[in-house]
């Protein structure tokens, strides 16, 4: 992460993912409240493409009150020798599109060097954010993620890429020296994208079966086999997270007292720990009762499935 500045990001998620958007965004940039349309601005610097949901992350370098005084900015900069490009980035309150083109012609000509629309080697953004105008270098975001949509072992209940990128990134919002488990992983939806993202986590399951996949998905992906044959309840280790999808299906529910023991084992096992569960799965009195305190939660919806997210202290 990049302290002592100022950043804009824009994103995009889908009506269904906008609570748990929400949630994410609240902790990789370290936010609070409620989430403002298409952008947001931190004083945390991340990566544009740990995100699901972010699209791009300006460094800004430039405010300014009026569209004048930030071109009059812009002329100020040295001469570049590397190839640039001027997006006009799409905020809320911003320019329409016929307007933003009209801003990056404007902009791109005050910068003396030499314009490329295909491959410039340097993107600068402006954009009008927080009731003043903004300038700084563009950073597109790479979903490199999207390879572990095709992975060779998959169950039709387990998360999706992208909530389990997403839920990584609420439980582990600072990689650099975190430890985490996945005490249920699975076929390793979260394990891979743990392990993409430099986490150091380890991941166990009492079903053989699904250790079997989680194994075969990881070495196909070229990561270590990080996954084993255990029932969380037998867990000695201490880790920094959990972070726990509960097994479930449509018709059913882990009995209370099970649900409970694992909590309990958690609360043991771990700081911190983010749950995901059915919504037809009660757990918030078995929280309380194993130590948990929620601080966040959201909620997933897919067709008439619901799933529920809490992040616990």
């Amino acid at each position: 992460m990049i302290a002592n500045h100022k950043y804009l990001y824009t994103y995009a998620c889908h009506e269904t993912e906008r609570e748990l958007c929400g949630m994410e965004l609240r902790a990789l940039l370290q936010l609070k409240g409620g989430m403002p349309e298409q952008s947001v601005e931190s004083s945390v610097g991340i990566a544009p493409g740990r995100s699901p949901f972010i699209k791009q992350r300006l460094d800004i370098e430039m405010e300014a009150d009026s569209l004048e005084e930030l071109i009059d900015k812009v002329a100020l900069l040295d001469p570049l020798k590397e190839t640039f490009k001027v997006v006009c980035l799409k905020t809320a309150q911003g320019p329409d599109y016929k307007e933003q083109r009209r801003m990056e012609r404007q902009i791109g000509a005050e910068i003396r060097g030499t314009p490329s629309m295909k491959q410039p080697d340097l993107r600068f953004g402006t954009a009008w954010s927080c009731g003043r105008w903004v300038f700084g270098r563009l950073h597109e975001a790479e979903a490199a993620w999207l390879k572990h949509q095709n992975k060779p072992r998959a169950y039709s209940t387990a998360l999706s890429t992208r909530v389990a990128r997403a839920a990584v990134n609420i439980a582990v919002p600072v990689t650099e020296g975190a430890r985490a488990v996945d005490p249920c992983c699975g076929i390793g939806t979260v394990l891979l994208e743990a392990i993409s993202m430099g986490i150091e986590i380890e991941g166990f399951d009492k079903n053989p079966l699904a250790v079997a996949g989680a194994r075969e998905n990881l070495l196909h992906f070229g990561y270590a086999d990080i996954a084993a044959i255990a029932d969380m309840r037998s867990l000695t280790k201490h880790y920094d997270v959990a972070i726990i999808d509960f097994p479930y299906n449509l018709c059913s529910v882990l009995p209370a007292k099970e649900l409970l023991e694992m909590l309990v084992a958690a609360r043991r096992i771990a700081d911190r720990a983010l749950v995901i569960f059915a919504s037809n799965q009660p757990v918030e009195e078995q929280l309380a009762a194993a130590g948990w305190e929620a601080a966040d939660s959201c909620a997933i919806s897919k067709g008439t499935f619901t799933r529920r997210m809490v992040r616990c202290e």
